[in-house]
């Protein structure tokens, strides 16, 4: 495998990606429907090029970091695609949280083309993933997986290769249940002390010292707390995942309580104007909520 790596998606994951690759001297080759992220992509040390298509006669390894699974078909299988390229890349990593079932379909698709692909979803922020602190959990073919370790080991500390193709998203649908739902309570809990009157700031550091402690206080209390809603990852892109965790739940024939109301949070967060802040700005609708 050489260390040229094809990249489609330059949101704030995607760029991300690709400085944590130019920084362990990888060669990018990039493509964003957005001509300023190419242009970005350019100043940073990547070549952009003009279509996914491109992208794959380039690259044998292709990343994708797309917002939902309809665009990853759109970029795989659609107008100027990757399937459209010249020379066919032998790998696709797929880092969008995705419908499982469709990834799997695709996989499916893809495997008589000589191409094998790897869901592998990110657990993490834009800051944590160009940290190196976020997490990848892939599915797919374990041969597969190891021939691209280096792409994996250059842009996290910690990879799990967790089962067959479509693992991957599953896992992280249900790991992004517990993380939004961690992240709605400590938005509400900051709420309710703020209404009792205590200080914010010495209450998180008391919050961190105890039972009630979980990760999100260290990535999202300090915004929270000052209002910084630059987003690292967006309010619709977490309404998006919780949507597809209810589906499958539902399909299953499992109840989610809390699941259903974290929906309507987000979905009166995206009302109120706060879909592309970050998604710590769900504090914004519990303050709504807590108005006389």
């Amino acid at each position: 495998m050489t260390n040229r790596i094809g990249l489609v998606g330059l949101g704030l994951v995607g760029t991300a990606i690709a400085e944590s690759l130019l920084a362990q001297e990888f060669e990018v080759i990039g493509f964003d429907i957005d001509p300023a992220r190419c242009r970005q992509l350019e100043k940073s040390g990547g070549t952009p090029v003009s279509s996914p298509a491109q992208v794959a006669d380039r690259a044998e390894r292709v990343i994708l970091s797309l917002p939902e699974t309809n665009i990853v078909l759109q970029v795989v299988e659609g107008p100027a695609g990757i399937l459209e390229a010249e020379s066919l890349p032998t790998h696709i990593i797929d880092t969008t949280t995705g419908d499982p079932d469709e990834t799997i379909s695709l996989a499916r698709r893809l495997a008589p083309r000589g191409i094998v692909l790897l869901d592998s979803t990110i657990s993490g922020s834009s800051r944590q993933v160009r940290d190196r602190q976020a997490v990848f959990t892939v599915g797919g073919d374990k041969e597969a997986f190891e021939s691209c370790r280096d792409i994996f080991s250059a842009l996290a500390e910690t990879v799990f290769h967790v089962g067959p193709t479509g693992s991957g998203s599953k896992a992280k649908l249900a790991g992004n249940l517990i993380l939004g739902l961690n992240r709605l309570a400590l938005a509400e809990g900051l709420v309710f002390a703020e209404t009792l009157g205590l200080d914010l700031a010495a209450f998180l550091e008391l919050l961190k010292a105890t039972a009630a402690y979980s990760a999100i206080m260290d990535t999202k209390g300090e915004k929270m707390l000052k209002g910084d809603f630059i987003p690292q990852a967006r309010v619709r892109q977490h309404h998006k995942d919780v949507g597809l965790i209810l589906k499958y739940a539902q399909n299953a024939g499992q109840e989610l309580p809390l699941s259903k109301v974290h929906l309507d949070v987000l979905e009166k967060a995206i009302a109120a104007g706060d879909a592309d802040l970050d998604n710590s700005a769900i504090i914004k609708e519990i303050r709504r909520r807590s108005k006389p």
